[in-house]
């Protein structure tokens, strides 16, 4: 690894004004690109449908970055922070693999300079602000059942989902219904990425709604006084992270939000810091193109006052054969006729790439199984629809693996200038938004709401929360709600069971099917495999 400084002085930061971490981390202040122009390019990486068969979305995008380098363009990958929940629970991980890799790894997956720590301790410190206005005669008059600010801790946790609070007597509290959310999940994590500066930031904490009063009214935690304190446990938080891929490439790591439960993008504030340095800064939303794509556009675009110039959609030919079909254990196996029926599964989301007015690249991560004749017919169906198919090998090459791909973007982003269209305007209603993000980016047919979601819909139109934009809680496994339907489906239902409010943040959260704000870890975890050496490095085992 080069030293931070080495890594800031190559795309023209002064080294003076970094605050390392370290040797090989460090804060970028925002006073560091306050008042410079935002001279680059913006790439979004997005992909079709994750399958268990994988398809390396963050790989693609260090090698991309690393392919760029290559060929002489100054480039950063702006991307989000791991979550430990996932770390330790199924993923192993979250900063690539192979030869294109965010480093130090282990530290960017573990405790990364904090930030995650600092937004559970906001969050939490707000919790412990509700209750103990609860309990000291509850001057905000909020009713204890209408309650709706949950507490968040970093990790898989099934057994917080829902508890009891308040038991023990008068002076512990008053018992109450709760629970826990993930961090990644939490609503300060979602304002941390939305902010543009500090001023900013305690203005979206002071509009976060707590909960209601008996009539209904909303009560926030600006009339809780609680801006002030979790600003300041934000301080640093706030800054976005500055580290090097493999190849020692600029990389801003800031903010981790998950998109199946929250917009999915990384900071503003850390794309806006690469954009003020780099000539391309290549980025990458959650997920599959519907989920974390979308939100990218019409909620962190528009907020962030940014507009990617084209969009790469990452594949592989084992995740279109899962799509056709065929069971995981033979994915491995030459299947062009299985491929050939997963086609449809991209083929949406090339449709929908289209309906923003972006232009696309698919970028085919390789894996050592894929046959030549499966390349090619992947590259020549890509090209029957008018779009250009690179193979790329990000894991196993690195830079080296990506030029061809890093060419093909750097001339479609010279010729094109960055722009997109909105798929719907905020003024339009809750069901309006609800039904465009359905039709057009999932492919339903319908929308169907329960009883509690209409309710949700009355309340948030009478509290006058109706023209924020929507972030659609949705399976990532299909492009439908119900994560058994892989391919393309059609003609099926989405069904909206309740619609949660980030007011803070600046958006409204439309609930389906049967999605966790707090996931579970699996059988057999993936913390089994880490362990710490007697010299203090910490170890990771493969499978």
């Amino acid at each position: 690894m080069k030293l931070i400084g080495e890594v800031a002085r190559a795309i023209g930061i002064d080294p003076a004004v970094l605050e390392p971490y370290g040797h090989y981390k460090a804060k970028l202040p925002l006073s560091a690109f306050k008042d410079r122009p935002q001279r680059g390019k913006l790439v979004l990486v997005s992909a079709i449908t994750p399958t268990p068969a994988g398809e390396g979305k963050t790989t693609t995008t260090i090698g991309l970055v690393q392919g760029l380098a290559k060929i002489g363009v100054r480039s950063a990958a702006a991307l989000r922070e791991p979550s430990l929940g996932p770390v330790f629970g199924m993923k192993g991980g979250g900063a690539g693999g192979g030869a294109s890799e965010m480093l130090p790894m282990m530290d960017i997956n573990l405790h990364f300079n904090g930030d995650f720590h600092a937004v559970s301790s906001a969050h939490n410190l707000l919790a412990a602000l509700v209750d103990n206005t609860l309990h000291n005669s509850n001057p905000a008059r909020l009713d204890p059942r209408r309650v709706t600010w949950k507490r968040v801790v970093d990790m898989n946790d099934r057994a917080l989902r829902d508890i009891i609070i308040g038991l023990g007597g008068r002076s512990e509290g008053i018992p109450r219904e709760s629970g826990f959310d993930i961090t990644a999940a939490s609503e300060v994590m979602a304002i941390l990425c939305l902010a543009s500066d500090i001023p900013d930031l305690k203005a979206r904490l002071g509009r976060i709604v707590v909960g209601y009063t008996s009539d209904g009214t909303a009560v926030t935690a600006g009339e809780l006084a609680a801006v002030g304190a979790m600003a300041a446990l934000m301080s640093q938080a706030i800054k976005p992270n500055l580290v090097q891929t493999t190849e020692g490439a600029p990389a801003f790591v800031h903010g981790g939000p998950f998109a199946n439960i929250a917009h999915g993008t990384n900071s503003v504030t850390a794309t806006r810091a690469a954009l003020s340095y780099a000539d391309i800064v290549v980025t990458e939303a959650g997920f599959a193109f519907e989920l974390g794509a979308e939100k990218f556009f019409d909620i962190n675009c528009r907020y962030g006052g940014f507009a990617p110039a084209c969009t790469v959609l990452v594949t592989t030919i084992r995740a279109l054969k899962m799509h056709g079909g065929k069971p995981l254990a033979e994915v491995s196996r030459p299947d062009v006729e299985a491929m050939t029926r997963g086609f449809s599964n991209m083929e949406k989301h090339i449709e929908s790439i289209r309906k923003f007015g972006q232009s696309c690249v698919v970028a085919i991560n390789g894996f050592p199984t894929d046959t030549p004749e499966e390349v090619a017919a992947l590259q020549q169906h890509c090209a029957s629809l008018g779009v250009q198919a690179v193979a790329a090998q990000p894991f196993s090459a690195g830079g080296s693996g990506c030029i061809e791909l890093a060419e093909v973007v750097r001339d479609l982003v010279a010729r094109t200038e960055p722009g997109f269209r909105p798929l719907y305007e905020w003024s339009d209603t809750i069901e309006h938004k609800i039904a465009t993000v359905a039709r057009e980016m999932y492919g339903a047919q319908a929308v169907d709401y329960t009883a509690r979601a209409k309710r949700d819909l009355e309340q948030l139109k009478k509290a006058g929360f109706d023209k924020l934009p929507i972030c659609i809680a949705k399976t990532q496994q299909s492009l439908s709600d119900n994560p058994t339907l892989l391919g393309r489906p059609k003609d099926f239902l989405v069904t909206v069971r309740e619609i949660q409010l980030a007011a803070g943040a600046g958006f409204i959260i439309p609930i389906t099917g049967e999605i966790l704000r707090m996931p579970g870890l699996p059988k057999v975890p993936m913390s089994s495999r880490f362990d710490l050496s007697d010299d203090g490095e910490v170890l990771f085992s493969k499978p």
